[in-house]
């Protein structure tokens, strides 16, 4: 009895130690996985496309959260203001890159925090103008990425409103004025409107009260059409804005398709989520030793144009058969 006791507690005392050895070995084993710092100016509820866009593009590198790979997830969920500490948290957690994603705010954060971390940003903007890299072809320093340059085809954004709705009055964009992207999305805005011998009012908008604010301005009359300046604020309040549009009855135009998915009438722009996987695919080269400054920033060689018939409808429009013919999808 008392030896098999003995033998009792000796393999009791050979069990836990041979589980804290494991689970020694499992911390160690994570220790030594790189850990990739996420910012970002949304939520994750309101991005789990993109999320797994850019996790798509990490996989194709080779790497795989929680396998082999560590990330520590920062949003500021909308709020700006709180990107810069965001970004300096990450650096004191030293992490080994920093993906800055989805805005200019985000990546202009990251930058602002470290200028040793590599940094992959994806943005809409074009990166030279905003001062994130020297030049497309050789960025230097220590910052790459994707841009969908988004905010600068809104001439052409005007021309397919102006074909979808011919029969438009007035013409009015949407600009949250702290944006970064709010520049060069007006400067291109208003070379198109002039080439085609349109006037475009600003409505600015920086938060929910005056994007409301902005709508209840337009022309009771009716006849307006709308532009959407992309911006990452805009985006995780697009529920609100198609919303608002289908209140007033006024066409609008956004730049990616979760817009029209979400009810807006219609979307021309490259794939955002395009622009996440080639991301997080840089993110996972940099982590295998390449470096920033060596990585070119990638352009988008895709526009897309979708077109939500169900929206065409209940604003009494008919949609030209050219538009539907060159549109990438339409939502009946």
């Amino acid at each position: 009895m008392q030896f098999e006791q003995l033998r009792r507690r000796e393999f009791i005392t050979l069990l836990a130690g041979t589980a804290i050895a494991w689970s020694r070995a499992a911390q160690a084993q994570q220790a030594a996985m790189p850990v990739i710092g996420f910012l970002h100016a949304g939520s994750p509820e309101q991005n789990t496309g993109r999320l797994a866009a850019f996790h798509k593009g990490l996989a194709q590198a080779g790497f795989v959260e929680g396998k082999n790979a560590a990330i520590e997830y920062r949003w500021a969920a909308g709020q700006n203001s709180k990107l810069r500490e965001l970004a300096s948290d990450l650096v004191e957690r030293q992490v080994a890159v920093i993906a800055a994603l989805g805005s200019a705010p985000a990546a202009l954060a990251a930058r602002a925090a470290t200028a040793t971390i590599p940094i992959v940003f994806a943005t809409g903007g074009d990166p030279v103008a905003l001062g994130l890299v020297a030049s497309l072809n050789r960025p230097g320093g220590n910052l790459t990425g994707a841009t969908s340059l988004n905010a600068d085809v809104a001439a052409k954004r005007l021309g397919v409103l102006r074909e979808l709705v011919p029969q438009a009055a007035r013409y009015f964009a949407l600009v949250n004025p702290s944006s970064a992207l709010a520049q060069s999305f007006t400067k291109d805005l208003e070379a198109g409107a002039e080439s085609l011998g349109l006037r475009v009012d600003i409505l600015r908008a920086s938060t929910e009260r005056e994007i409301d604010a902005a709508f209840a301005s337009l022309p009771q009359q009716g006849g307006n059409a709308l532009l959407s300046c992309p911006d990452a604020f805009f985006y995780i309040r697009r529920a609100q804005l198609a919303a608002l549009a289908a209140r007033y009855a006024v066409p609008a135009i956004f730049d990616v398709r979760e817009y029209a998915e979400a009810g807006g009438l219609v979307s021309y722009g490259s794939d955002f989520l395009d622009v996440m996987q080639l991301a997080g695919d840089y993110t996972g080269r940099i982590l295998k030793g390449e470096k920033p400054a060596d990585l070119p920033v990638v352009q988008p060689t895709r526009f897309e144009l979708v077109v939500n018939l169900k929206t065409a409808k209940a604003l009494g429009l008919d949609v030209p058969d050219r538009i539907l013919a060159l549109a990438d999808e339409v939502i009946e």
